[in-house]
Parts: C-alpha cells; sequence; structure tokens
C-alpha cells in the first residue's frame, strides 16, 4: 500500500479521501511535488483528482464506525440482504445471512460482504460467531428455540451498521 517513500499510496490516499467524504469533505489527489499546487487548486485549475461528496454528511457515530481498521469477522449475506442494506438502510436479520466467518464477540465490528465478496458494510454484532452460525438463515422468531434465549433480532441493528 505504501509508496517508494513509505508515505502512502494511491489505496491509502482513495481511503482518506472516502473519510472525508463520510463527513462532507471534498477531497483533491493532487501532485506534492509542485510548490504552487494549492494556489492551483484554489484557483479552479483542473488538476488532480477531484473526489466529491454527493450525499449528506454521516454522524459522528457512522464516521467512527467506517474508519475502524480492523474488522474482526465476515458476514455473508444473500442477494436480498444486500439489496435491502443498500437500498432501504435497515438492519440486518439472521434470515439473510449465508455465511459467517472468523472469530468475534458480541460488539466486535464485522464486515458485511455480497455474493461477489464486496463489503457493502460493517457494524457492530449484536451476537458472537457461534451463536450468529446457529442462527444465520433463520426468521428472527427462532432465534429463541435455537439459542434457548431471545436477544436482539437483528444481527446489527441499523444504528451500529455503516454502508460503503
Amino acid at each position: 500500500e505504501g509508496g517508494i517513500q513509505g508515505r502512502g499510496g494511491m489505496i491509502t490516499k482513495l481511503r482518506a479521501a472516502r473519510l472525508a467524504a463520510r463527513s462532507g469533505t471534498e477531497t483533491i489527489i493532487a501532485s506534492g511535488r509542485d510548490p504552487h499546487i494549492v494556489a492551483s487548486v484554489i484557483s479552479g485549475e483542473n488538476v488532480g483528482t477531484w473526489l466529491r461528496t454527493g450525499k449528506r454528511p454521516q454522524t459522528a457515530r457512522k464516521q467512527w464506525l467506517a474508519g475502524m481498521v480492523q474488522a474482526q469477522g465476515r458476514i455473508d449475506l444473500d442477494d436480498g440482504a444486500a439489496r435491502v442494506l443498500r437500498e432501504l438502510g435497515g438492519s440486518l436479520l439472521p434470515v439473510g445471512v449465508k455465511g459467517v466467518h472468523g472469530i468475534f464477540s458480541r460488539g466486535d465490528l464485522v464486515s458485511c460482504r455480497d455474493s461477489n465478496g464486496r463489503e457493502v458494510a460493517r457494524g457492530l454484532i449484536n451476537y458472537d460467531a457461534q451463536e450468529a452460525g446457529q442462527i444465520i438463515g433463520l426468521p428472527s422468531s427462532k432465534i429463541q428455540g435455537v439459542l434457548g434465549y431471545q436477544g436482539d433480532d437483528e444481527l446489527i441493528h441499523r444504528d451500529n451498521l455503516v454502508l460503503f
């Protein structure tokens, strides 16, 4: 990921720009070797790559979730669940999950991936990996029968979920 001088490559720059966009800040990636680059940008010259936000700024909590670097596990979504997350901004229910990977505890950050392996969301999960593995594919009404207690209806509540 890092460049030759160890200051970060393009992937690092794009990640930083994505985080800035979540707070409503537009970003320009331009050459640092040009001593007049800031003046050129301010004067409106067409230099570098301008990354626009296009969306409302996220809440501080959602920005914090998006900025967390290391997910503890992965949840594989079916197409319906991926669509609900993307289009409706709903919570993630067990019925829409096809697989659970990794070792994680309740409250850990997990990555949610669609059937193509793309990360569509990250969130704080309401069950540990073992429990999540037992209830995937099931309607929420079946959780108590499988686990012996009624926990949350959602694997990840939408308030604890950030979309990518």
